[in-house]
Formats: C-alpha cells, structure tokens, sequence
C-alpha cells in the first residue's frame, strides 16, 4: 500500500493526485490501438522531431556492418518515437508521467483519512473487496463501481472501513465465472503459515519511513557488483530476513569492496524455491523476507556505506497462477498476456506479457517507476532479455551473424518497451542503472536510444562464464592458450558497456556447478584444511584466482560476483522443495566457512578483496584502453596493460619461467597483487616487496620503452604499477 500520500505537505499531495489522474487519463486514451502504432495524424511536435532526426543513426554509423540493416533499426527506433508521441500526447507530458499507474490504481489512503481502491478489469462483470474487515462475505458496502467510459473499476471507503494490517482479495465476477484475485497493483501480499493462502495486505503504518540518505549517486568507476539473495543470505537452516542481510552480510560486501549490491527474489512470488522468477505481485516487496520498512532500512543502510541497490526485475514474463497471480485475472486469460501460442512461455512454464497493450505497457512502466520512487532502488538488472526479443524466445538459436537479429523474428512490441523502459528509468533518475540479462549479442542493447540504440547502460557478458566453463570441462591445462583467453574477456561491442563475470546464481544451481566446483570437485570436502591439501585443491585455488583476475582486469563496465562464490562457496543451491525434504541445508551461505583461518576458504576471499582494491585504485580503470603487451600460446604466458597497471599471466601448469622479457614503457614497477603470494594461498616464490626496473636497450629505448624481465611461476599471475623513480 503507497503511503507516500499521506505523509505528503499539502502542496505535495495535489501534485501527486494530479499525477495519478494524469496517468489514468493517459491509459484511457490509448484505447484504440494496435500493434505499438496509433491511430491519427502526427503532431506539429512529432513531425518537427522528425525533421530533425539524423539522416544515419550513430548505431548504424559506428558498425558499417549494420548499414544492410538500416531500414530494421530505423524501423525499431521509429516506432519507439511514435509509441512516446502517442503516450505522452505529442509530446506533451514525459513519458515518466504516463508512468504514474501505482499512484492510481491499487489502495490509497486519502486526504480526509479515507480510502480509495481502483483496478483494470475489463472483463468484471462485478467485483467486491472481501476481507478482515467484513469477514470475507460480499456485501454492498464493499462493492466496486466500474468508472464511466473506462474499463477501471473504484470503490471509495471511509476511514474506519478498514485499518493497517487486515487482509483483503477482490471477489471477480465474469460472464461465465467468478474467483478470488490478488489486486494485481497489491504492494503487499502476505501467505498464511498453515493454510499457505496468500493475501494481500493494508499497509498504511501511521509513521511512514524516514529515508536518512535522500539522495544518492551510484560509483560506477568501475561498477563492482554483489549479486545476493536474501533469504539463502544467512549460516542458518532458514529463510533469512532484509535485517539479518543488512547486519551480517552488508558488512561483509563493504569491507570486500563491492559498491553495488543487486539483490534476487524481491518481487513477491509463490514459490519459493524459483529463486524470485515466477513473479505474482509485481508491485509487492517479498514478505517472506521482512516489512517494507525493513528492506526500505536495507536499502538506506547500503546508501549510507555508498553501495548502490539494484534489484533483479523480472518483466521478461509471470507465474501461470491464477489464484496468486496474473493468469487468469477477471475471465480473460490473455488481459496482460499475448493471445494464442504465444501465451505460455515454452521452457519455464509461465506466461508471457502482450507489450503491443498500452495498459500493459502502462502496468510495466509504472512498475519501473514505483520501485525506484517507494524503495530508492538505484536501478534495475532486467532478467531473460533475450527471450524477450525474439519470438522464439532465443530458444535453440544459434545467432551466428547480423542477419539473426533482423530477420523479422523479433518481437518489436518487446523491443519497444524495453526502449521505454531505459526511458523512463533515466527521467526518474538520471544515475539509475540499467542491465540487460542478454545472450544473443543483440547490436544495440546497450547503446543510447538517440543512436538507435535500446537505452541499457550495459549488457551482460554471458559469453564469459560459458567459456571459462567449457575451457575448465574440456582441454586439459597444458592446451589452455592465453590469445583465446584474452579475445574471450574482451569479445563485446566497442559502443556498448558490459558487465564481465565468471559465474553468477546460474553457475550455481543444482544441475550446474560453480568454477571451484569445477576444478576441485569432493576434494572440497576432504582437502581445503590448510596443511591438508593436495595437488587438485592447489590446482583449483590458483587458477580460481587466475580466472577471477582476467575477467576482472580487463571489464569495460563493471564485474559482477555471486555471493559466497568469491571465497569458493562449497554448497551448490538446492531450495527447499519435495524432493529434498524441504531442507534448507542447501539454500544457505556458509560465512563460518571464510572466517575460519584454519580452512583455505579464506586464502580466496582475502584474494578478491585485494583484486579490487588494485583495480579500483584509481577511479575509471574501466574507462582504460586494454593494451596487449605479449602472448606466446606455446609459453601459455599472457601480458597487456591498463593505465599504469600491467598484468602477466603464466598458465603453465607445468613450467616456470626465469626472467621472461616484455617490452614496456622504461622505469621502475611494483608489485601491486600476486596471486603466488602465500597469504593466497600461493607458493611464495617471489618477493614481492622488491621493486623491478626496466633493462635498456638501445634500440627500445628510442620510442621510450624496456626489458621489464620477471620471474612467472606455474599457475600465477601477477599485477606491477609503474612509479617515478625515487
């Protein structure tokens, strides 16, 4: 329930009922439509922007191999500018104000202490509020009104009619039918311990939250993200709480250096164990997890430390449940989802969103704005973006070249909200953070919507962990080779941003398996004792480091790590369910794990503390061009440089190498990080407090460079900072 209202100056409460009357208007008069386009002529403003627009968008100027597809993505971005047009009424509003759904439809509290409750139900015959309050029979009293010339239904309600705490559903009735309905604009739902009914809930505390940080600008030089789940945040046999993360784990994120925490399963969803991704109640904070006071507190905490929040939205598609959910809201299956077979999503067993409906579109926007404007959210990772865009919903395409992504199995609907989603996202905030979960390679995505592009600040790099997974399952050590390596990490747009990792929750599940996993298997069980360990628990833990600093050292964006993962997490995901009993033993971070120095969990977690301290040094490192210094696939050695930092790499399982020569810039170089340090875990075999100087040749020395000759042992890598001579 959005209580923002009430705790508003005067002044302020018109402006947001006008605004809310502004976005009903709006859902209105987008009647009428079909396919994205609208009926009528362009307006004076529409044909001006028209005129003005660049005869080549940036998109197509800076990738020559795009201009075949010229017509494709003029097309896209032409639609997208029509869409805003019809949405904003020329161009009248900002789109952000169509975007005011929430502060319409759902439970408000009014000015005079009274309620008013509003929904879409285009296909009600007749709807009821049931609840506490009336003891879940019908009556009169409580019977909605549908508005005139409008498919929405109103009910308005004295003060006493109802108070903070009852629970209350909608009785909708159809032609044909009748059935209880979670309002689908509920911003809080909560499920009964023993009947496990859910319902939603009147959330109107007398003292709303006070935010202690107001406003808050997110680090992104570089981005370094935590991404988390709350409930499997905690040692415990349990589901955890936004309180226990926010005094046990967010310490632990700060002091591990991340500035960005991206949290899971914050929409309310039935099923637990779908870790977040068959979502019911869009608009509702999980309760299974807390108050909305408590993640509000969470996320003010954060904002406090300087961590940025972002949260996994998941608008890619919805739980099939008709009860709990969307599916089947007031007798017409297809009122939010597409029509046919397009309806139901054919590997996740969920139904898909019609965005060529404005009251969709309407409901999405809204959504995006309400969690960034009620809960401060810093921006969002949008989930499944690939099976958005195309028809086939990426399933068993290969996308081998340009033509893939223009061959008119796109769905331009999709693409076109997703276009007006960045939009939205930036006029609300300007800093939020926008991330597309995208496989495909779709040209684009992550470029500015006045270059054609669909407005994400970045995409995620979701060749990289499929390649450090498939190098690690199918060539053996000595075949690794550094060139594929290097062109891997850095295979990406060069206009678009990415977010590089080597595992997130994915790698995690049961029926996959972490990188650590990967490489020491049972081992981890047996021999991470220090003094204990054998020749595969060693093999694991250096290149775990090796794997982890290559991604890291060479993003463009931003690094992302799954939580517990950084130290070696032992446990793969399992969420309660009934085939293990409904244990939480495997839905859970072991933290005893890392803070025992008699394991060498530790060695991992100290390493990626110390990786990020010496990427984030300096400000922007992901802003450096990666230079190549050497490869020698033979010698399996690798060196490249970013600003001041140099990073060599020997992948050798087997040899070592004495005085190895690289041509650098001349002058003296520190040692910055060294994954051979014993304090990770490594062998110790150079000292690292001994300062290198580069050897003079006369040749080099007439374009300013050296022989920086370094000791490589097997399995390490290394980072040195050139420094002024003292």
């Amino acid at each position: 329930m959005t209580t923002t209202k009430k705790a508003m100056p005067s002044k302020e409460k018109k402006t947001s009922s006008a605004r809310a009357a502004k976005s009903a208007k709006s859902t209105k008069n987008a009647k009428g439509t079909k396919n994205g386009k609208k009926a009528g002529k362009s307006t004076k403003k529409t044909k001006k922007a028209e005129a003005e627009q660049p005869q080549m968008l940036r998109l197509i100027r800076n990738d020559a191999y795009l201009a075949d597809f010229a017509p494709a993505i003029e097309g896209r971005h032409q639609m997208a500018l029509n869409k805003i047009s019809e949405l904003t009424q020329g161009g009248n509003v900002k789109l952000s104000d169509f975007a005011d759904g929430h502060l319409y439809f759902g439970l408000h509290r009014e000015a005079d202490g009274g309620w008013v409750f509003r929904e879409w139900a285009p296909n009600a015959t007749a709807i009821y509020l049931v609840g506490d309050f009336n003891k879940w029979k019908e009556r009169p009293k409580y019977a909605l009104k549908r508005v005139k010339h409008s498919e929405n239904w109103e009910i308005r309600l004295p003060k006493e009619a109802m108070k903070h705490g009852d629970l209350y559903k909608l009785r909708v009735h159809w032609d044909g039918g009748e059935g209880e309905r979670i309002p689908a604009w509920a911003t809080r739902v909560v499920q009964d311990e023993e009947t496990k009914i859910f319902s939603a809930q009147v959330w109107a505390p007398e003292t709303p939250y006070a935010w202690k940080v107001r406003k808050f600008r997110p680090n992104t030089n570089p981005l370094l993200i935590y991404e988390c789940h709350i409930g499997m945040a905690q040692d415990a046999e349990k589901v955890g709480t936004y309180r226990e993360f926010k005094d046990n784990v967010l310490p632990r994120v700060i002091r591990a250096g991340y500035n960005c925490i991206q949290i899971m399963a914050i929409q309310e969803h039935p099923y637990y164990g779908s870790f977040g991704y068959h979502v019911s109640s869009f608009f509702a904070a999980s309760s299974r997890f807390g108050t909305p006071e408590e993640l509000k507190e969470l996320i003010d905490a954060a904002h406090e430390a300087g961590v940025a929040v972002i949260m996994d939205i998941v608008h890619s598609h919805a739980v099939k449940n008709e009860v709990e959910g969307l599916g089947n809201f007031c007798g017409d299956p297809c009122q939010y989802f597409y029509p046919g077979d397009r309806r139901e999503h054919p590997a996740w067993d969920s139904l898909c969103f019609d965005y060529g409906k404005n009251q969709v579109l309407h409901f999405l926007l809204s959504n995006c704005k309400y969690w960034l404007e009620e809960y401060h959210f810093d921006g969002f990772r949008f989930d499944g973006v690939t099976s958005m865009l195309y028809y086939s919903h990426g399933l068993g395409e290969a996308f081998m070249g340009y033509a893939d992504y223009y061959n008119g199995h796109e769905d331009d609907n999709a693409i076109c909200y997703l276009t007006l989603a960045n939009e939205v996202i930036h006029q609300v905030n300007h800093s939020a953070i926008t991330i597309a979960e995208e496989v495909s390679g779709m040209p684009g995505l992550a470029a500015p919507f006045k270059d054609g592009g669909y407005g994400f600040d970045y995409r995620m790099a979701m060749n990289i962990p499929d390649y450090w997974i498939k190098t690690i399952k199918e060539l053996k050590d000595e075949d690794w080779k550094p060139s594929s390596m290097f062109w891997e990490v850095k295979n990406r747009r060069a206009d678009e941003k990415t977010i590089s990792y080597c595992e997130s929750h994915d790698q995690a599940l049961v029926g996959d398996k972490t990188i650590i996993f990967r490489l020491v298997d049972s081992d981890m069980y047996w021999h991470f004792k220090k003094g204990d360990t054998n020749f595969r628990v060693d093999r694991g833990i250096a290149l775990h480091k090796m794997i982890r600093l290559l991604t890291a050292a060479t993003i463009n964006g931003g690094y992302l790590n799954f939580m517990g993962n950084e130290f070696g997490h032992p446990e793969w995901i399992d969420f309660p369910r009934e085939g293990n009993g409904w244990s939480h033993k495997y839905a859970r971070r072991q933290w005893n794990l890392v803070d025992n120095k008699e394991l060498c969990y530790h060695y991992l977690g100290d390493f990626d503390r110390h990786m990020l301290r010496a990427l984030n040094r300096k400000a922007g490192i992901q802003r450096t061009s990666v230079t190549e210094i050497w490869h020698d696939d033979g010698d399996q050695v690798l060196a490249f440089q970013r600003g001041d930092l140099l990073f060599f790499f020997n992948f050798s399982p087997f040899r070592s190498y004495d005085g190895y020569g690289f041509m650098v810039k001349e002058g003296a170089y520190d040692y910055v990080l060294n994954t051979d340090d014993v304090r990770y875990g490594g062998n110790g075999l150079n000292d690292d407090t001994l300062r290198h100087f580069t050897n003079f040749d006369r040749d080099l020395a007439r374009s300013g460079k050296g022989w920086l000759k370094l000791y490589l042992p097997a399995r390490s890598a290394c980072v040195l900072r050139r420094v002024e001579e003292q």
